[in-house]
């Protein structure tokens, strides 16, 4: 199998102690109707074309990508992004890694493109009544942790 992934990023906004979640549109590839939260992939275009921060490279790469993608998604401004957890899953033989982010609301109104149908700012509790994509209510759970103080250092399921 080749080396090369496909690298997506997604993150987890949080305003007023409650997380935003968006509902996927029912006629998407992957997860048709689930809930989940804003991102999507890293494409060359999201730096090639920028000055580099070094001779070689280009910084927060990540960071720019996600601002881009939570601002067509849900046309909300973002800042202080950090780090979550990682996941990999094959899409056919396609092997997608997702960087999950978590960043707080700056400035903004909701106004969904096409990709989703609905959204909701939920607490942990409310987001058990939502249909989401696996793993993103543990990837909740773990955010709720850290933003209340607690060390956090991987993610679990513990169904598994």
């Amino acid at each position: 199998m080749e080396s090369k992934h496909i690298v997506s990023v997604t993150g987890i906004i949080v305003k007023d102690g409650k997380y935003l979640i968006t509902q996927r549109d029912l006629n998407k590839r992957a997860f048709p109707g689930k809930w989940t939260v804003p991102g999507g992939k890293i494409d060359t275009e999201d730096y090639i074309n920028l000055p580099k921060d070094t001779k070689d490279h280009w910084y927060n790469v990540l960071e720019k990508v996600l601002r881009r993608e939570v601002k067509e998604e849900a046309g909300l401004e973002i800042d202080n992004i950090e780090y979550l957890t990682s996941i990999t899953f094959l899409r056919g033989e396609d092997p997608v890694l997702i960087i999950s982010m978590y960043a707080d609301y700056a400035d903004g109104e909701i106004t969904l493109n096409d990709e989703s149908v609905d959204y909701a700012w939920v607490t942990l509790e409310e987001a058990r009544n939502y249909d989401l994509i696996e793993g993103i209510y543990e990837e909740l759970e773990m955010l709720d942790k850290i933003l209340k103080g607690e060390k956090i250092r991987e993610w679990r399921n513990k169904s598994f």
